[in-house]
């Protein structure tokens, strides 16, 4: 969800009243999600990189987490959306960290979309908090060095149990992908618009979807092999 700064630039207003704009577009984001039937959304909030900006953006940040939590679990859970934060959380303050526990527990057995927002998240650190817990296995002698496979990796990322991830869109006009869901991203389609997040509005999302519909997904076949084997 990149692009809350400059939108907020552009019409003279600070850095944080972006990203109150941009809070409106992750109600339509789910909103839509919901409505077209999506499995899973997950939004990148905050990385392990943010905790360089601006010592004050960084503060109002929490704050406005903290507000948005309080304000939207019991809708979420009303729609039966099941709310969870992947990151390192043991960086935020106490009270944010109760907080958090407490949207995922009283959200943990709805059976709608699932809401994952990444929170001092980084793709590096996934595959690295992964691969120390089967390191710390095979110390311990409950696996082997021949067990550690990609399926036994992947039972150890943030979204295991989650569906595969299928595509993955960047606003705000840059062509990366910043260090998310890296390992997630393997066989995703990628999808970059210029349009700022605050702006990202139904329609946008809709766009998006529409143009991974019309993707061919080869996962290594042919396009001719893709075809026969959806006739």
């Amino acid at each position: 969800m990149d692009g809350n700064g400059r939108w907020a630039e552009q019409r003279g207003k600070t850095r944080v009243a972006g990203h109150k704009a941009g809070v409106e577009s992750v109600r339509s984001a789910v909103s839509t999600a919901r409505k077209l039937g999506v499995k899973a959304l997950t939004l990148f909030a905050f990385s392990s990189e943010n905790w360089q900006r601006p010592e004050k953006e960084v503060s109002v940040l929490m704050d406005l987490f903290m507000f948005v939590l309080t304000r939207e679990v019991k809708r979420l859970h009303k729609h039966d959306i099941r709310f969870k934060v992947i990151g390192d959380v043991s960086r935020f303050s106490e009270k944010l960290q109760e907080k958090i526990n407490s949207a995922e527990q009283l959200t943990q057995d709805n059976t709608g979309l699932v809401l994952s927002v990444a929170a001092n998240y980084g793709g590096r650190w996934d595959i690295t908090q992964a691969a120390k817990q089967l390191a710390a296995k095979v110390a311990n002698q409950e696996l082997s060095l021949d067990e550690i496979t990609e399926a036994s990796l992947d039972a150890h990322t943030s979204l295991y149990q989650q569906p595969e991830l299928d595509l993955l869109i960047r606003t705000g006009g840059d062509y990366r992908i910043s260090n998310f869901l890296l390992w997630q991203a393997a066989y995703a389609e990628f999808y970059f618009t210029d349009v700022l997040w605050p702006d990202f509005n139904e329609q946008e999302f809709e766009s998006a979807l529409s143009v991974f519909k019309d993707r061919e997904r080869r996962y290594g076949q042919t396009g001719q092999q893709v075809k026969q084997q959806n006739k």
